[in-house]
Order: C-alpha cells, then structure tokens, then sequence
C-alpha cells in the first residue's frame, strides 16, 4: 500500500464518520411533529369518537376529558394525565366534540429517535474505526516488510561485514525501498572481499618473505655464534674473551629479535578478545540459519540448556564450518544435537569428497588444507581459527572422516 492511498482511505474515512455523525445530530435537533398527520389524527377521531375500533394508529397517544380523566390510549406508554404529558414534554392537542372539551396527549418520541440515531452513530463510527484499524495494520504490515525488516536486515548485514565475515551475501529484493541499495551494498561486500584476498595475499607473500630472511639471516648469525664460541675456547688472552662474548650474546640477541619477527606475523590471532557468557540454547537457531544462507540442513532440534558461549565468535565459528562446507562439498547438511556429559554436542556433516585419514589432524592447524581442494580458493585458516574460539569458550572441536562425507563436532560447555 503507497503512502498516498493510506492516507487518501484515512481522509475518506474521517470525512464520512464526521457527515453522518453531523446528519444524524441535525435531525435530533430539528425533530418535530408531522402538522398533516395531526390534522388527519383530529379528523379521525372526532368523526370516529363513539367508535374506537376506528381510531387511527399511526400515532401513539391518549384522549382525556375536561376533568382529567382517561377516555382512550393505544400505547402503553401514553401519558395519562395532563401532569404526565407536561413531564414527559407531550403534545397537547384541544378538541372539542358534541360540546365537551377533550385533550388529545401525542407521545413525545423524540427520546427513542435520539436513541436510534445514536445506534447508528455508534455502529456507523465503529464500522469505519474498523477500517481505520485495518488500514493502519496494512499500513504496518506493509512499513514492516518494505522497510523495517530490509533496514534490520542491512543493519545485521554491516556488523558481519565489520567483524570481517564478507562470504555471505546479502538477500537482495528489488520490490523493497531499499533494492538498489541492497545490491550496491553487496556489491560493496564483494569488492571488499576482493580488497581482503588482494590484502591477505600481500600479507602472506609478507610472511613468506619474513620467514625466508630469518632463516637466511640464521644463517650466518649461527656461524658467527660458532666462531665466537671456538674463539672464546682456544684464546689465551683475557681481553679477547671478553670480546668473544660480547660477540656471541649479540649473536643470540640478533637470534632472538629475528624469531620474534617471525612469531608476531603468525599470532595476530590472539589479539582477538573473546567474551563468553551463560547462553540460552535456543540461540543456536538463530546462529545456524544465519550461517546456512542457502538452506542446506535438515531439521533438527535443539535441547533445552545453558552453554557458555560468546555469541558473536560462536557466530564466526558455524560460518567458517557453512562456508567450508558449501566450498568443498556444496552437499546437503545433516546436522544431530544431542548431551554428551557435560557438552552439547552438534554435529555439521556433509557429503563431500571424503579427505585422507593422515591429513584429519594437520586440517586445523594454521594454512593446511586437504590435498583433494587445492585447487579451490581458501586460506586454511577457518578450522584453526574455530578450534581457537571454541577452546577459549571451555569448548572442543572435533574433525572427522565419515563414508563419504566431512564431520565437524562442535562441543560447547553446559553450565
């Protein structure tokens, strides 16, 4: 629904609630008598007077004497008094008839039409509140889904994108206000990704040469360290000793600083601070169909507990195993949550092509992969990383070969 016609059916509603409700008002107010009808009421009754069977009914009314008393009435609620009529605020109509004066007493109705145009401007307001509150919902409902959710949905987007998870796509709708955004947001994702392999790239021919002029530079710095101990073995003079080790210290001290170098480009890992807290299990839900965009597991379900988990990494954790999974194997997913002791243990099985046995231990370990994906584009750095996140949640994971197929076992602590 566009905002116009929401507003367009809103007017429309308010204008025909306020009409009626001034229609029906105006003929409260300006109610009165039908002069026509009384004359022919008077008319009858005077030609009919000794003959009630032909009074006329198209009135409610009574018929008293001069001396107040009764004479006729045909409606239960006709004034039978003159005191009667003036406090109900009847029409008092003379007549006179063979000499004797008479009153004719018309029932004020004015009440029950007050009352009847009441209904109907209750009913009348009611209806069009309905309508009112059912193009408001609309109009929710349409807000909601055009955009709350896709805001929500970028929202959610932009943080994965700044902890640095830009292998998921972001679901693109082009109906949506934010189509056209959408898509260049993803294209945004996409270069970016481009930046980081182009980066990691860079990094890696960093390390690479960092631990190629360590070991070069250990080289010579291991003879100088040699000769300086022969020097220190064979010299006499007390001076020359001194100067050999002097020597050899900074030939370990060299040592030292070039294996730190070496160390720091690989540990940049943990720098990462990593917070874990009592979870609800049931945020495994949200944390697996995050992962599992394209929709490959089976369904589970997940068993009522407390775990100790940092949502975030926890989050990190099955989006490296999904997207190893959809890289490797692209397969169905089979997923089993069951209690073992003191862990929850989840299953994350595919079917893919199954990996040697000798390779399981070394997969999550920094940069190795399987001989069988060398081919494929990837880091060998998602299962270390996982293993890392994981233990530091007092957790375990777990690698291993199934016929045919790839199982992660993810174990996480319950408290």
């Amino acid at each position: 629904m566009k905002k116009r016609y929401f507003i367009i059916i809103l007017l429309i509603s308010f204008i025909i609630e306020i009409s009626v409700t001034i229609i029906l008002l105006n003929n409260n107010y300006n109610y009165k008598n039908d002069t026509v009808k009384i004359n022919e009421l008077i008319y009858d009754i005077k030609n009919n007077f000794n003959d009630e069977s032909k009074y006329p009914n198209y009135y409610s009314y009574s018929i008293i004497d001069e001396l107040d008393n009764l004479i006729y009435k045909n409606s239960p609620n006709a004034s039978t008094s003159l005191n009667l009529a003036y406090q109900n605020k009847d029409t008092i109509i003379d007549i006179t008839i063979d000499n004797k004066e008479y009153k004719i007493l018309l029932i004020n109705d004015i009440k029950d039409i007050i009352k009847n145009n009441n209904i109907v401007i209750i009913i009348t307001i009611s209806v069009i509140s309905l309508i009112q509150i059912f193009a408001i919902s609309m109009y929710y409902i349409y807000l909601h889904k055009n955009i709350i959710k896709p805001f929500d949905d970028m929202k959610e987007y932009a943080t994965r994108i700044s902890n640095g998870n830009l292998d998921i796509p972001l679901t693109m709708d082009k109906n949506n206000n934010f189509g056209a955004f959408t898509e260049s947001f993803d294209i945004m994702r996409v270069e970016l990704k481009k930046a980081r392999l182009n980066e990691k790239k860079a990094n890696d021919s960093k390390k690479e040469l960092i631990a190629k002029l360590s070991h070069d530079i250990k080289t010579p710095i291991a003879s100088i360290k040699s000769t300086s101990e022969l020097g220190i073995a064979i010299s006499n003079d007390k001076d020359d000793i001194n100067k050999f080790e002097i020597i050899n210290n900074k030939a370990d001290q060299i040592n030292t600083l070039v294996s730190n170098l070496l160390m720091s480009s690989l540990d940049d890992l943990e720098q990462i601070q990593i917070t874990p807290t009592a979870c609800d299990s049931y945020i495994l839900y949200d944390l697996i169909k995050n992962s599992d965009y394209l929709n490959k597991t089976n369904k589970y379900n997940i068993i009522q507990c407390k775990i100790y988990a940092d949502r975030l990494r926890l989050q990190q954790v099955f989006d490296n195993v999904f997207m190893n999974s959809y890289k490797y194997a692209n397969t169905n997913i089979e997923i089993n949550i069951n209690i073992d002791n003191e862990y929850l243990l989840i299953s994350i099985k595919d079917f893919g092509n199954t990996i040697e046995d000798n390779e399981i231990p070394l997969l999550m370990e920094k940069y190795k992969r399987g001989n069988n994906i060398k081919d494929k584009e990837g880091s060998g750095l998602g299962l270390y990383i996982s293993k890392r996140f994981i233990e530091q949640m007092n957790g375990k994971i777990e690698i291993k070969n199934d016929k045919p197929g790839f199982n992660v076992l993810l174990y996480l602590r319950i408290i």
